[in-house]
């Protein structure tokens, strides 16, 4: 198997909450369990600078691993990484064993090929949307995937490619997968339509009246006591 993820791991006697803690504290070291396959679980503790690199590859988080012990090899898989809840701290790591032939549900990237040249961007300016990353597979040990191949080359303007449209390696499935839960796991849409700016209008122009003017179809008080003077009250006719 390609990159290969070896660690180095030692029986850890001492156990208990206060025991590993001096574990971390003074070995720099990292408790953890190798249990699984039939066979008696062992208590181990792993270098803390070899955990921190071999947990910063993907891979870590998906492939088979091998721990020497002992002079013995250990084929796992990670099943639990604790970390502190603040600091992030590794508290402790559980690894199952496993064979060839033991079938195990992991979670695989997605590694999408064809962006720079997938024709509903290049012809028509769409916009790549991946809606996942990632999907969990159930396989055996031994043919876990470093990644699924998903090829956009050919995707169109308002295309997508679903689960179901996907080739699995092998002897691998999606659990539980049906019409249903078919997910979408990326298309090409249009590009958004540019925002128009606003038009700005200068003060005073829209609904408003400059000082010193007057709306239409209004008068000033001085114009309304003009208006009565023309138009004066008929007067009484005397007795």
């Amino acid at each position: 198997m390609s990159n290969e993820i070896i660690l180095n791991a030692d029986l850890r006697v001492r156990t208990g909450t206060n025991k590993t803690r001096e574990i971390r504290r003074e070995d720099s070291m990292v408790p953890a369990i190798i249990y699984g396959n039939e066979e008696e679980s062992k208590n181990i503790k792993l270098k803390l600078n070899e955990l921190t690199k071999a947990s910063e590859n993907e891979l870590f988080y998906t492939q088979v691993l091998k721990i020497l012990l002992e002079g013995n090899e250990e084929k796992v898989v990670l099943k639990e990484l604790q970390r502190e809840p603040v600091k992030g701290k590794f508290l402790h790591a559980d690894f199952q064993r496993v064979s060839r032939k033991t079938k195990l549900k992991v979670v695989v990237p997605f590694r999408f090929n064809g962006e720079e040249e997938c024709q509903g961007v290049k012809t028509d300016g769409g916009v790549i949307a991946k809606a996942i990353s990632e999907i969990e597979i159930a396989c055996l040990a031994g043919d876990i995937p470093e990644a699924i191949e998903v090829d956009i080359t050919n995707l169109m303007l308002n295309e997508a490619i679903r689960l179901s449209d996907i080739t699995l390696p092998e002897g691998a499935e999606i659990p539980g997968f049906d019409e249903e839960n078919d997910q979408m796991i990326v298309s090409v849409n249009p590009p958004r339509a540019e925002e128009e700016e606003p038009e700005i209008v200068p003060e005073g122009e829209e609904g408003e009246v400059a000082e010193g003017e007057v709306a239409e179809g209004e008068e000033t008080s001085e114009e309304q006591e003009a208006s009565g003077d023309d138009n004066p009250e008929e007067d009484k006719s005397s007795d």
